[in-house]
């Protein structure tokens, strides 16, 4: 990131109402993996109509997840984090979009956060939606495999960005049913090919709207579920911002593009703009 980025970004948000939309790539800090980042090997997610459709799709989901979510249970939020919510907490920045089903803006703690696509820590029920924590399915996939976690050799990436691992074999793991009325389980999150509930939806729209500038950071806009907001950000005339490592969908819309880590840039935001607050 070069000084005159640096300066024009904070020209352009100081004394300015900042709204905030955070991908994959704030949390790589994090120890969690980008989808599309220039270091990213090439993943492919399980859609919603595999999930729901294929049994084998399911388990074999089930049983990464079983691995997966610890690795970022116990994540932790990094200097971008941080930054951001000092940011909110000066009164610059509005609230936070993120497509990242990590928590880890919660963890920040910060204030105004839309959980976009869901988030790992949350299941629910297709049947009756009954909602259950994650930490009480991982007892109850435990009962019905005991040790499975302790004893599946691990290979590969040990955590994707939807709390996903590979494990060597999940032919043997016995999913569970949900106990209120044995319906499907499915973890609170948006799955590709399944959308956004429209509410959280329009209150990201308010959001954005409610703003003066939209900052993008660590998303390459790649899927509609995010570009939305960067593309009602520009037709109304607001300056979007993208802070991101490689190019993104959105660059053509962007008033400032920054190549670089999110972690350096928003800390710089955060040591020298100055606050909003009266």
């Amino acid at each position: 990131m070069s000084d005159s980025s640096l300066e024009q970004l904070i020209d352009l948000l100081t004394g300015r109402r900042v709204a905030v939309l955070t991908g994959a790539g704030i949390s790589t800090d994090s120890g969690i993996p980008d989808y599309r980042g220039p270091d990213s090997p090439p993943r492919n997610p399980m859609t919603y109509q595999q999930f729901v459709g294929d049994p084998v799709f399911r388990q074999r989901y089930w049983a990464r997840n079983h691995i997966g979510w610890r690795y970022m249970d116990a994540a932790r939020p990094n200097a971008g984090h941080r930054a951001l919510a000092r940011l909110e907490r000066a009164g610059v920045v509005t609230g936070v979009i993120t497509q990242n089903v990590d928590l880890l803006h919660t963890k920040a703690r910060h204030r105004a956060v839309i959980d976009l696509h869901g988030v790992y820590a949350r299941v629910r029920c297709l049947g009756c939606q009954a909602l259950l924590s994650r930490m009480t399915l991982a007892e109850q996939l435990e009962a019905a495999n005991p040790g499975f976690a302790e004893t599946m050799r691990i290979t590969g990436l040990e955590v994707a960005p939807d709390a996903d691992a590979v494990v060597a074999d999940s032919s043997s793991f016995h999913m569970v049913d949900c106990a209120r009325c044995g319906g499907m389980l499915k973890p609170d999150i948006v799955y590709f090919g399944e959308s956004v509930p429209e509410q959280r939806v329009a209150e990201a729209f308010s959001m954005v709207e409610a703003a003066e500038v939209l900052l993008v950071a660590g998303s390459s806009l790649r899927v509609m579920s995010g570009l939305r907001f960067a593309r009602r950000a520009a037709k109304t005339g607001r300056d979007v911002v993208i802070v991101n490592r490689g190019e993104t969908r959105g660059d053509d819309l962007a008033t400032l593009t920054i190549n670089a880590s999110c972690s350096t840039v928003l800390t710089e935001l955060a040591n020298r703009l100055p606050s909003s607050d009266p």
